[in-house]
């Protein structure tokens, strides 16, 4: 069972960053994800969690992911063998560029 929590600050407003995020989540992982799940919070909170395992926190990294970025971090942590098409294209042209 795949589970994702998106634990947001209710005093930033960050509902609809964490919404936006959560239906992006559930439409590219559609059959991998079993719950999303947005967890209302305080104190500037923006975490990311999957199956337990905290993979995003704003205060930990300075800012919010980048919608391809939580794709990834999000697809190693529950289907490591999922191909996300141009993300991983992009990611694989800027790498072999360095």
């Amino acid at each position: 069972m795949n589970k994702i929590e998106i634990k947001y600050c209710t005093k930033c407003r960050w509902l609809m960053r964490s919404a936006w995020m959560a239906q992006e989540l559930l439409t590219t992982f559609d059959g991998d994800l079993d719950e999303v799940s947005l967890q209302p919070g305080e104190g500037g909170k923006f975490e990311i969690i999957a199956n337990g395992q905290m993979i995003w926190s704003r205060k930990e990294m300075g800012r919010f992911p980048e919608i391809t970025e939580l794709k990834q971090v999000v697809r190693n942590a529950i289907a490591p063998d999922k191909d996300l098409g141009c993300i991983d294209r992009k990611k694989a042209k800027q790498e072999e560029l360095e």
